[in-house]
């Protein structure tokens, strides 16, 4: 792997397991500020990239969230299921075609317009996933399925329908502890999306996202 940054020089990788996806264990020396070069290994696992998506309703103020059981998270102390937006790997296809699928897939909704609003790495420190996000409105005419996911590939998936500011305070809460679900979630608060009757007014970077629903209400005529 040749590095294009002139100061990190990768020195070697070893597999140590492809069973799933891919880990392995990087050699690299990086230069630090100082101009002092350091000698560093690191374990990264490569599993692609992804996508996840939060539909919302803009009449009813609702979402659409998945719940299902995740054995990564059972095994460190969380005892329910969790409830996410849904979400998917790309395996090879485009963010935006593959986001359609896995929403179809996994809540049973068909949407044909999404609308990307940024990209993150999830985990930088181990993990090289880059997570890209979308929104789309669903309707209820949208429903093509009962979703639920794939049985052969172990998913088995509750569809929710929440109250907008149910699952905000479920953050708060501990019920949702997902996070690219509570990302989307403030995402939509901090941009006012499901209340177009509020002026939303500037919000400082100190303040949390959920802050926006604090919003002055147009005077009525």
């Amino acid at each position: 792997m040749q590095s294009k940054r002139a100061d990190v020089r990768v020195i070697n990788d070893e597999i140590l397991s492809d069973n799933w996806y891919l880990l392995k264990k990087y050699t690299f020396d990086h230069q630090r500020r100082d101009g002092e070069w350091q000698r560093q290994t690191r374990e990264v696992y490569d599993r692609g990239n992804g996508a996840t998506i939060l539909l919302y309703n803009r009449d009813k103020k609702t979402v659409i969230l998945t719940r299902q059981f995740r054995f990564p998270v059972f095994i460190n102390g969380h005892q329910g299921d969790l409830i996410e937006a849904a979400a998917g790997l790309l395996d090879n296809m485009d963010p935006e075609s593959r986001i359609k699928a896995e929403a179809e897939e996994e809540t049973g909704f068909k949407v044909s317009s999404v609308q990307k609003i940024f990209e993150a790495y999830m985990s930088p420190g181990s993990v090289t996933e880059k997570l890209y996000f979308y929104l789309a409105e669903y309707q209820p005419k949208d429903k093509t399925s009962a979703g639920g996911g794939i049985k052969a590939e172990g998913e088995d998936i509750d569809v929710l329908e929440l109250p907008f500011e149910d699952a905000l305070r479920g953050i708060e809460t501990g019920m949702i502890v997902d996070g690219k679900t509570i990302m989307l979630l403030y995402h939509v608060a901090l941009k006012g999306i499901l209340y177009s009757d509020l002026v939303a007014a500037p919000v400082p970077v100190q303040v949390p996202a959920c802050a926006i629903l604090a919003g002055t209400r147009k005077k009525e005529i």
